[in-house]
């Protein structure tokens, strides 16, 4: 009874934290609407279907999923509330779709960023406040990502929805490994920043073969000073990195384009 009670609270707190936090964030103007459909399903927190049979996976975002055996966790409670939260925002509405960058994903899905026709509201940002969404943005999908991480910030500091959860915790340097083969937050100074043939390294530890390090490829270097960052512009500065951790000499995030590594001084 006591163990029904709490799941219960759990619902209650995050669902009535979603509802509340569901503010009218409009679109950055950078991004461009460029066609208009009806939301006739909600398949989970983050894919819709049209009334035109398009599959759309909202761009630059990454909500909570069902995952077997999470029951008991509060995650499939986090899931069920962000396809309801959803649903809530774009059931049977009009949207606006901003299809920028690669328009679809490996399973054909259409990646947009969905925007509410009669009030204006950004769909992208209003789970983002609600803390039903994390920022998982693409090398070749990039727009509005500034945006969303000031949003994102504001939820995690509140404690809303998913981060009041350990497994979404923004990581230590040291906690890093934790999180393998899972898309992460980790936090850290970095100690050493270089370029060896070509590819950028950032280490937080003074073991390289086994501290986290983030990764940069030689094209993907090319990205990051274009926009006028340099790998060594990074350190002794306290970052907070996201993508997906592999182990390689240590834990390891693979870094496409700057948007990936927050500078927090």
């Amino acid at each position: 009874m006591a163990r029904f009670a709490v799941v219960f609270l759990f619902i209650l707190t995050v669902t009535t934290a979603a509802a509340a936090s569901e503010p009218a964030v409009p679109l950055p103007a950078a991004v461009a609407l460029d066609t208009e459909a009806r939301v006739v399903e909600v398949v989970d927190g983050s894919t819709v279907l049209l009334d035109d049979g398009e599959r759309v996976r909202l761009a630059g975002i990454e909500a909570p999923k069902h995952i077997a055996g999470d029951a008991a966790s509060g995650m499939e409670l986090l899931a069920e509330t962000a396809r309801r939260t959803l649903a809530r925002l774009v059931q049977g509405r009009r949207v606006g779709l901003a299809t920028g960058g690669v328009p679809r994903d490996r399973y054909g899905r259409l990646r947009a960023h969905l925007v509410r026709s009669d009030d204006g509201t950004w769909i992208q940002g209003a789970l983002l406040a609600a803390g039903l969404a994390r920022v998982h943005s693409l090398v070749d999908d990039r727009a509005a990502v500034a945006e969303m991480l000031v949003i994102e910030q504001r939820a995690r500091a509140a404690g809303l929805g998913i981060w009041s959860q350990p497994r979404y915790r923004v990581r230590t340097a040291d906690q890093a490994n934790d999180g393998l083969n899972s898309f992460q937050l980790v936090e850290g100074r970095v100690k050493a920043a270089a370029v060896v043939r070509g590819r950028g390294y950032l280490n937080f530890g003074d073991d390289w073969r086994e501290d986290f390090t983030v990764s940069i490829g030689p094209r993907d270097r090319r990205r990051f000073e274009s926009d006028g960052i340099a790998i060594e512009d990074y350190e002794g500065r306290l970052v907070r990195v996201r993508g997906w951790v592999d182990s390689f000499n240590g834990p390891m995030i693979e870094a496409t384009h700057p948007e990936q590594i927050e500078v927090l001084e």
